[in-house]
Order: C-alpha cells, then structure tokens, then sequence
C-alpha cells in the first residue's frame, strides 16, 4: 500500500492528478480511436502494437512471448489470448525458439507483413496526423521526451513492487 506524502505540495499533486487523469483519457481514446483507424483491416490498437512491436528491424528473426510482452508492458498473461487470437487470423506464427525449446518466437507471418505494411500503416500514419499534425517536430520532441520519463519513473516504480520480474516461459 502506498501512504499518501502529507508533506506534498497541494498545487503540484494537483497538477499531477491531472497530468496522470489525462494521460488515462489519452490511453482511452487511443484505444476507441486508434481502433476505428484499423478496424477495416481487422486490427484493434493491440493487435497494431504487436504488429507494430515485430516490423522493427531489431525484431526481424521474431521475440519471445517474454520479451514481447515486457516491449509492450503487458502481462503474459494479458499477450496470450491476443497473439493467439492473430495466430488464428493469420497475422503472425508462434514457433519453438531454436535456441531455447522452452521458449516460443513470436513472428509475422507473409500475411501479417502484408497488412501492417500496405494496409494498416497507411491508416496510422493518417490518424497520427490527424492527432498530431498541428504539433511541430519541436513540440512532439518534448512530448516524447516527457512520457518516456513518466515511463521510466513508472518502470522504477514497478520494479520496487515487485511486477518487473515474471518467471521464466515454460
């Protein structure tokens, strides 16, 4: 349990609760949104961010379901439903890892590549600017910049809970 700071300063925790409230009501609306954009293709903002997650080039032999998930920030648990749900739809294969039989690699499949690349990301590049596109690189920079610090802040905050470690895949 966390024990509210009673010495925090009242006009920042203000400022805080609405940056954190925002940043929910972002998350809600990427999900409603960002769903329409890709529903035509059969994808919802999940299925974009896997795919999403395996076009780069660092992904290109495929990740464990472990390593994927910890990309996303998911559970397994939450990413197993999801990549078998795209397995079916075949957008993606799940194979035993050549170096690690307890593992499974998690790669697009012909298919998957061929809706990301010509059908979903023409869509997303679109709704990007439709969200964003009175942004200057400048501000989109500092954008970044910021939530990538929430983000490690809140990654530091996780691992002191105890959710940064998942056992190993069997």
């Amino acid at each position: 349990m966390v024990i509210p700071n009673q010495s925090a300063d009242p006009a920042r925790m203000a400022l805080a609760n609405r940056v954190f409230f925002r940043l929910y009501q972002c998350a809600n609306m990427l999900h409603k949104t960002g769903t329409k954009a890709v529903e035509a293709e059969g994808l919802t903002t999940q299925q974009w961010a896997v795919l999403g997650a395996l076009s780069r080039p660092e992904a290109g032999e495929g990740m464990s379901v472990g390593d994927l998930a910890r990309y996303l920030k998911v559970s397994r648990q939450a990413l197993s439903g999801l990549l078998s749900r795209m397995e079916r739809d075949g957008r993606l294969r799940m194979a035993p890892d050549g170096r690690d039989r307890r593992s499974r690699l998690v790669s697009m499949t012909p298919s998957g590549l061929q809706v990301w690349q010509q059908e979903a990301l023409p869509k997303i590049h679109d709704y990007y600017e439709q969200v964003i596109g009175d942004f200057s690189v400048n501000d989109i920079t500092h954008t970044l910049h910021y939530l990538l610090r929430i983000l490690e802040n809140m990654q530091r905050v996780d691992d002191v809970q105890g959710g940064g470690a998942e056992p190993e895949e069997n």
